[in-house]
This record gives structure tokens, sequence and C-alpha cells, in this order.
């Protein structure tokens, strides 16, 4: 009888059978080959830098004796003494109280009906502020894209009315300066000031976030003198803010005001920088609008009134000559890829930190009077030191003074610096003189 044949071998061999000694050369590939497993994302790295926390709000607290507000960050020790002093506390968390008052809230929530009749005479000093546009238009441009002489008038305009503003709102000379010269140094002049500073520099004919912070500290100076209250920080963002940032739209447009210490295409934005951290806060548990709604025309058109954020996306995409964030605003296309509003925020809060008030070329020209101090050993009498008050800087450069060999320097750098060296072109004016001519947006070749 024949035998039966063996199975072939699994490996495929033709031997009928395996030796011991075979068998135990064969290598187990169930032991050696790894275990898979479902491919997990990774979480992107934490940024290193905490979120800027909101300092307590000191309560109102206004002087004995005013001052007129002058430059008092002339060195990096005079920007180092400011970070470390109380006052940049309360700019700290005056600015950051505020944005926390908004923290989803759309402006159509805050109705005609709740306004303080402080609020109600704000608006209508900025309303007034626009028409002062109409009143001096700008002489011809030419085809240039640089600042206008005219923009002088209008501070001119701005600056002159200002004490019957103030008036309007119960702030008049006060009676309880000791000094002799006590007209020159009154609540009026003092706030003022910062009002005149809110809308541009009048050397220069620029504009920027330090402006815009003008005009926070000129509502941080109401606050002080408890012309304000916590029940009107609402309003003081999605109205009175909202109608501040309407009416230099029209001076940036009419005057082609350049940027102040532009980064171009890689800042934020030319000009404005609270917009988009006050409009992160707006956003902060929004249920289905995302960071990445910037794109979306649709959402933009729909809900550009109600928050701030959007609004300022919807102001600079019509701005620019070129079609796309990713053009003309990388910044603000990266930061649309954010999950969350909360990190948005976040982020904006470290920003303001970092590219405000820790940048020494944009605090140089913040100015300090009775009512936000400057800190002890700062430096004073900016005549005799030779630098020019704000307003009557000339054109070109970063303003330092510093120890060299016991003897007190000022350095003026002019050519490309941070804050106030060669010129640069507005963007918005770019736009304008584009739709003069009847030129549309246009894309980049390669998109």
């Amino acid at each position: 009888m024949a035998a039966t044949p063996s199975p072939p071998s699994p490996l495929g061999s033709s031997h009928p059978s395996t030796t011991p000694a075979t068998t135990s050369a064969i290598p187990n590939l169930k032991d050696r080959l790894p275990k898979l497993e479902p491919r997990r994302r990774r979480n992107g790295p934490e940024n290193p830098l905490p979120r800027p926390e909101t300092p307590a709000l000191p309560s109102p607290s206004e002087p004995q004796v005013f001052q007129t507000p002058t430059r008092r960050i002339l060195s990096k020790d005079d920007h180092d003494l400011f970070l470390r002093s109380p006052t940049y506390n309360l700019v700290l968390a005056w600015v950051f109280t505020l944005s926390e008052s908004v923290a989803d809230t759309p402006i159509a929530a805050i109705k005609d009906d709740c306004l303080s009749s402080t609020v109600k005479t704000i608006l209508a000093i900025l309303d007034e502020t626009e028409q002062f546009i109409y009143q001096n238009p700008p002489d011809d441009q030419g085809g240039s894209r640089f600042g206008n002489r005219r923009f002088r008038d209008f501070l001119d305009a701005v600056k002159a009315r200002a004490p019957a503003w103030h008036a309007q709102l119960g702030i008049t000379p006060s009676s309880s300066s000791s000094s002799s010269d006590a007209s020159d140094h009154n609540a009026v002049t003092e706030v003022s000031t910062y009002l005149s500073q809110a809308f541009g520099n009048r050397r220069r004919i620029d504009y920027g976030s330090g402006h815009e912070l003008n005009f926070i500290m000129w509502l941080l100076c109401l606050y002080q003198l408890r012309h304000v209250t916590a029940s009107d920080f609402p309003a003081l963002i999605l109205r009175v803010f909202l109608r501040y940032l309407e009416v230099m739209r029209v001076v940036q447009s009419t005057y082609y005001l350049e940027p102040a210490g532009s980064h171009g295409v890689w800042g934020l934005d030319d000009y404005q920088f609270l917009p988009f951290l006050f409009g992160a806060s707006q956003l902060l548990n929004h249920k289905y609008i995302t960071p990445r709604a910037i794109h979306q025309e649709l959402v933009l058109e729909q809900f550009g009134r109600d928050y701030l954020y959007l609004n300022q996306i919807v102001f600079v995409n019509s701005t620019k000559t070129v079609k796309g964030l990713r053009w003309h605003s990388p910044m603000l296309d990266d930061i649309s890829s954010a999950k969350t509003w909360s990190k948005v925020e976040g982020g904006m809060r470290r920003m303001f930190v970092a590219e405000v008030l820790g940048k020494l070329p944009v605090m140089q020209h913040f100015l300090f009077g009775s009512l936000i101090p400057a800190a002890e050993g700062m430096s004073e009498l900016v005549q005799q030191l030779g630098v020019a008050d704000e307003e009557d800087e000339e054109e070109g450069g970063e303003v330092q003074v510093f120890q060299e060999g016991g003897v007190r320097h000022v350095h003026q750098q002019n050519g490309w610096g941070e804050c106030c060296g060669i010129k640069v072109p507005s963007g918005v004016a770019a736009g304008m003189e584009a739709m003069k001519q009847g030129q549309q947006l246009r894309r980049i070749p390669f998109d």
C-alpha cells in the first residue's frame, strides 16, 4: 500500500518532514512585528509665556495738583522703571478690564436707552470730530500715497475745540491746583492732551497703536475723574471705541496717515491693535463663529457689524490692493488657524504686553501726568534735555537719553527704525488711489 503524502509546508518547502533543528531556526514573526495602534494627533507645543492676567483695577484717584502730560520714557532704564511701576499695572488693569467687560457680548446688545449721559456726550464729541475732517478737505495728492498736510488743520481744529468738549463732560480748569501757573496745569489741559494725541502725530502725519492707546488713556482719565463708572465699560468699547475706529478710518482714508512703525505685511495691522483684543473677547464662547470664519465672506458680511474682530477684518480687506489675507496680512491668516477664540484672546493679551507696552519705540511717545503718573526716577525736564514735545518733534527718529561718562546725552536715530524711521506709505492710501483710478483688487499672478 502506497504511503500518504505529507501536506505541503507552510513555508512552501517540498520536504516531506521538518526536523526539530529546522523548526527552532524559524523566527516567530508574531513576536517581532510591532503592534499596530491607531495614530493619535499630537498636541502642538504649549506657548511658554503664560496668559497675562488682569490686575485689580484701582479705585479712581483724582490728584490735588494736575500736570500737563509729558514724555518721560527716554531710555531703556526709563522703560524698565515703567514696566515695574504701579502705572504699568494700572494701564494693564484698565485695558484688560475693558476687554473682559465685553466678553460674549455683541455690539447690538448695547442699546441706546442704556447709555449714560457721559457716553452720549462722548459719542457727540466724536461725531463733531468727524465733521472737522470734511471742513478741512485734503490737498490734491497728485497720486502720492504719503501723508496730506491738511491733516494738521484737522488736528488744530480738534485741539481748539477740546476745552468746550470737556466742559460738556463736566471737566473745567481745576481751582485746587497750588501751582503759580494753574492756568497751564489744570484738569482740562491734562485730559485734553490725551484726546489730541489720539488722532495721530501732527508733525509726522502718522498714526499707530500708540495713538490708539492715547484714546484709551483719555477714557482712563475720565474714569480717574469719576465721569465714567464700571457700568459704562461695555458701552465704552462697543459704542465709543467703535465710533472712534470709524472716525479714524475716515481720517486715514482722507489724509493718508503713514503707519507709525509699520512692519508691512508682517504686522498685525498697519494702524490698530485693540480691536483684535476686544473683538476676541467678544467671541470667546461663540457657538459657531470660529477663528477660521475670517476667511468666510458670508460670515463677515452677516456678523461684521456685531463683532469688532470681524469688523476690522472687513476694513483691512477693503483697503488692500491685493486680495487675500494670506498675502496682505499673513499674521492674521496664521492666527485664524487657532482652534478657539480663547487661544486668540490669550495671544492678543501677550502681544499687547510684548508689542505695545513692552516696546520702547512705541512707549517712548507715552505721556505721563498726574492722572497717569510716571514712576519715580524716570527722566524729567524734557525741554532741558533737548527732546521736543510730542507735537513738535521733528521727523526722523527714535530719541533715547542715556548716561555716558557721567554726562547725559540725547541721540536721535535717523534711518530705518521700528518707530519713526524712513517714511512708509499707507496701505489705505494705496487702496484709495487705486479706487480713484478705477482699478479693482487684483490677485497675485501665481495665486
